[in-house]
């Protein structure tokens, strides 16, 4: 009997290595990416802004980085302008997947103590007591405000790092045919709100998908299991963290108990 399938929604540069531990723990991953990230590019009318940001990078007492995307994208910006990184700046991250891919270019940042959200990292003693400080969170265009909104309250001055724009993907019938066609998908990793929403909106568009409002819907924070019932999914898991093994953890043995009720 063929194991359930499982959707990996990640931007598919990402989707990777959550199929491959999926596969290695006996399921079936299905790879549906419900984000695309293209970085800022030297044409785009942001750019300008970017650069300036990056050149002043030595002006900031602390950096933000809010994503395993943002890290990737600003560090190969940074790289460009910057041979050697500009001392005494405090480098913090959102979650610690995003400071381990800081810890490979040199970077030791400070994530939250408990939780993986801005709303963690607000909780910081460093973050508590900012003013005349400068602050510059990468990022990508379009993020949430809270961080910035919170931040600028306790004294800061705060300007972002636009790195990359995220868009949904524009899937036909005949794509999500072939992408799913007749694997039992029994669940979806959902990481993202802006994730969630794109795939509110493709069941809109794609009917044959509604099937997911009843199935296991996982998702590494309450605030987005917050956000997810009330469009109707009525079986949503929340993961210990956003990382590839909590997913898969959280979806596989809920699944296992799902299969002995």
């Amino acid at each position: 009997m063929a194991e359930p399938g499982i959707l990996v929604t990640r931007p598919r540069h990402q989707a990777t290595g959550q199929a491959e531990l999926l596969t290695s723990l006996g399921a079936q991953p299905v790879l549906l990416p419900l984000l695309e990230i293209t970085p800022t590019s030297e044409d785009d009318s942001q750019y300008p802004l970017l650069k300036s940001r990056i050149l002043d990078l030595d002006l900031y007492h602390k950096i933000i980085f809010v994503s395993a995307n943002a890290v990737h994208t600003g560090m190969d910006l940074i790289d460009q302008y910057w041979p050697q990184l500009p001392v005494g700046i405090e480098w913090l991250a959102i979650g610690k997947q995003t400071c381990q891919q800081l810890s490979h270019y040199g970077i030791s940042a400070t994530p939250p103590e408990q939780g993986y959200d801005s709303e963690a990292l607000l909780q910081l003693p460093a973050l508590q007591q900012l003013e005349d400080q400068r602050i510059l969170i990468m990022r990508g265009t379009g993020g949430r405000e809270l961080l910035a909104e919170q931040l600028q309250t306790r004294g800061a001055r705060v300007d972002y790092a636009d790195l990359y724009q995220r868009t949904a993907p524009d899937y036909t019938s005949a794509q999500i045919s072939s992408t799913i066609g007749n694997k039992d998908v029994a669940a979806a990793l959902i990481t993202s709100g802006e994730a969630l929403h794109n795939l509110d909106q493709l069941l809109q568009q794609q009917p044959q998908l509604n099937f997911l409002k009843t199935a296991l819907i996982v998702v590494p924070s309450s605030r987005i299991a917050s956000l997810a019932r009330p469009l109707g999914y009525t079986r949503v898991i929340v993961a210990n963290g956003p990382d590839d093994r909590s997913m898969a953890e959280a979806v596989l043995s809920n699944l296992d108990m799902d299969e002995k009720q």
